[in-house]
C-alpha cells in the first residue's frame, strides 16, 4: 500500500495512491472516500500522522561511481551524518537555493523508515524491523563540501533542502529494495540513472550498523546515497526524482 499524508481542504488527512483518469498514482483517495488529483492537494513527508522528533541519518558516498565523480575514495565504513527534522518537506513543494551558489545539486535516494525499535539487531534479521520505504531527494550545496570530516552542515540541513515522498510505501509490497531502478529528470530531461544494487552499504547491513550502538524507533529514517549523474539546479528547475515501485517526488527550485 502507497500511504501519502496532505492538507485538504485545511486540515491534515491521510489516504492512499489512487487511479486518476487512466494514470496510476495520480490521485489520493482520502480514508473518508473522496479521491482528489494530486495537484489539488498541499503534501507533507509522508511519514508520521503527527510532527513528532526523530532521528534522520543520510549517507555520504554510498555508491562508488559517486564518490568518483566527487573525486573522492569510496568509504570503507558508512559516512553517515545527521539531519534536522526542518530540512524535510513534501512532494510538490519548493525548495530554496541560496543566492551566490555556484553548484547546487539533487540526490535521489532510497529512504529507509524505521518500522520498529531496534537494538543490536542482527544482518539476517534487519528486514524484520524496516517499516517501509519512500523517496528522498537530498539536495547539496557543493560550493560548502571541504571533506570527509567537516562536509555536511551547510551542505545538507537546510530548511526545504530534503524533499520526501510523494508516497511511504509498505515494507511488505517492496519485493526487493535492493534491486530497484532510480532516476532523475530535471524539466524533463533525464540526467540520472541508477540501482539500489550498487549500494555499498545495503539496507540490512544499515539496519545491523546502527543498532549497535544507538537505538533505532519507529518512524527513524535512514537517506542510503545517491548514484552519480548530478547537475546543477537553478530556480524554476523542476526536478523529478523517482524509484521504481516506490514513486516519483516533483519538486521545483526556487530563489532564496
Amino acid at each position: 500500500m502507497k500511504h501519502a499524508r496532505v492538507i485538504f481542504e485545511g486540515r491534515e488527512q491521510h489516504g492512499v495512491a489512487h487511479e486518476y483518469q487512466g494514470q496510476a498514482d495520480a490521485a489520493v483517495r482520502l480514508d473518508d472516500g473522496r479521491i482528489v488529483p494530486q495537484d489539488m492537494l498541499n503534501w507533507l513527508p509522508p511519514l508520521a500522522p503527527t510532527p513528532r522528533p526523530r532521528t534522520i541519518l543520510a549517507l555520504g558516498l554510498n555508491y562508488a561511481d559517486h564518490a568518483k565523480e566527487l573525486e573522492f575514495k569510496a568509504p570503507e565504513e558508512p559516512l553517515v551524518f545527521v539531519k534536522g527534522q526542518a530540512a524535510l518537506i513534501g512532494h510538490r513543494q519548493l525548495t530554496r537555493r541560496p543566492a551566490g551558489v555556484q553548484f547546487m545539486h539533487y540526490e535521489c535516494e532510497l529512504a529507509i523508515v524505521v518500522g520498529r525499535t531496534a537494538r543490536k539487531v542482527r544482518r539476517d534479521d534487519a528486514y524484520d524491523f524496516i517499516g517501509g520505504y519512500t523517496v528522498a531527494n537530498d539536495y547539496a550545496i557543493r560550493d560548502y563540501l571541504e571533506n570527509w570530516y567537516r562536509p555536511n552542515l551547510r551542505v545538507k540541513n537546510r530548511d526545504t533542502c530534503t524533499p520526501l515522498g510523494p508516497w511511504f510505501v509498505d515494507a511488505k509490497d517492496v519485493a526487493d529494495p535492493m534491486a530497484l531502478a532510480l532516476r532523475t529528470t530535471v524539466n524533463g530531461k533525464l540526467t540520472q540513472q541508477g540501482s539500489t544494487r550498487d549500494m555499498i552499504f545495503d539496507a540490512p547491513f544499515l539496519i545491523e550498523y546502527f543498532s549497535r550502538f544507538m537505538t533505532l524507533s519507529p518512524g527513524d529514517l535512514i537517506l542510503t546515497g545517491t548514484p552519480d549523474g548530478v547537475v546543477d539546479c537553478q530556480p524554476g528547475d523542476v526536478v523529478v526524482t523517482e524509484i521504481e515501485g516506490i514513486g516519483a517526488l516533483v519538486n521545483t527550485i526556487a530563489a532564496a
